[in-house]
């Protein structure tokens, strides 16, 4: 296994998922916008206005975003907009807004998100991070012709955050404020996977790898914890100062780093992104498209 460090200087990067040439794109909260990393160097791939939180690319060629609104902690973008699942058509284009609420549910600030292996788009919105006064916690998903649902309503709110969607169906996702993974059965049950190792594990994305295990990022440990299919924490690998969420590539795995935690109004732009050769391989995501 080998890490490297591919940039820096980044407002709080997150979600990052790679374009078919082998670029990465990821979202820079603090910027409002979406950023392309390659060879070359770094550049703004699309502006988002808010404060995206998380990206994937779609079948189409898209890029569907996790728009929290404008929030990261205490912080207010200059250019707040809708809570709400945007799409990018092609580089530097509008972002566009698809949907804002699920059954008359608006959103409060979707956070991560996934295409299923029927196409569906799940994501979660925990709202904005405040373990003080926490906001409602949900898990929804929109089918392909655009129709949002509630798929998980958490009472007490959970601040679902990273989510997987496994090759038999089953919703796997992270918890922010309880440093729990639960899995959601095709039954409709769901399943405690247990809390993750660490005095106040702050859990963000996750990712699965080709043998069914979870990469699930910790913030506050700085690294990713490995995961069995059954919860068996079996591995954690150090990357970074914040890290937020990960992206497969073949034997690879992209990382993006927040250098800080979000505890300021004031942004930082101390976020990295890095590349860990992991010489296994991940699962690939499954495609999707909504609309169209």
């Amino acid at each position: 296994m080998r890490t490297e460090q591919l940039a820096d200087g980044f407002g709080w990067p997150e979600g990052p998922t790679v374009l078919p040439d082998g670029r990465v794109v990821f979202v820079e909260s603090y910027r409002s916008q979406l950023t392309v990393w390659s060879l070359d160097g770094v550049e703004r791939y699309a502006y988002t206005a808010g404060a995206p939180n998380s990206s994937v690319l779609g079948l189409d060629g898209a890029i569907y975003v996790c728009q929290n609104g404008g929030t990261v902690g205490p912080w207010r973008a200059a250019e707040m907009t809708k809570p709400s699942i945007q799409r990018v058509d092609r580089e530097g284009g509008r972002a566009e807004i698809i949907a804002t609420e699920a059954d008359g549910v608006p959103f409060n600030g979707p956070n991560d998100l996934v295409f299923a292996p029927d196409g569906r788009l799940f994501f979660t919105d925990p709202g904005t991070y405040r373990p003080a006064d926490p906001e409602p916690s949900f898990i929804f998903a929109l089918d392909p012709d655009g129709t949002a649902h509630v798929v998980v309503a958490f009472d007490p709110p959970v601040f679902p955050n990273g989510i997987a969607v496994e090759d038999d169906g089953c919703v796997v996702w992270d918890e922010s404020y309880t440093g729990h993974v639960r899995r959601l059965l095709l039954d409709g049950s769901i399943e405690d996977l247990g809390r993750m190792p660490g005095d106040s594990p702050i859990l963000d994305g996750m990712k699965i790898g080709i043998d069914g295990r979870l990469y699930v990022t910790d913030i506050a440990g700085k690294g990713i914890h490995v995961l069995e299919k059954d919860g068996t924490v079996v591995d954690f690998i150090p990357v970074g100062n914040a890290t937020t969420n990960c992206a497969w590539d073949g034997e690879v795995l992209y990382v993006t780093d927040a250098g800080v935690q979000a505890d300021s109004s004031d942004p930082s732009y101390g976020g990295a992104l890095w590349r860990i050769h992991m010489g296994r391989l991940g699962q690939p995501l499954h495609p999707g498209r909504i609309g169209g």
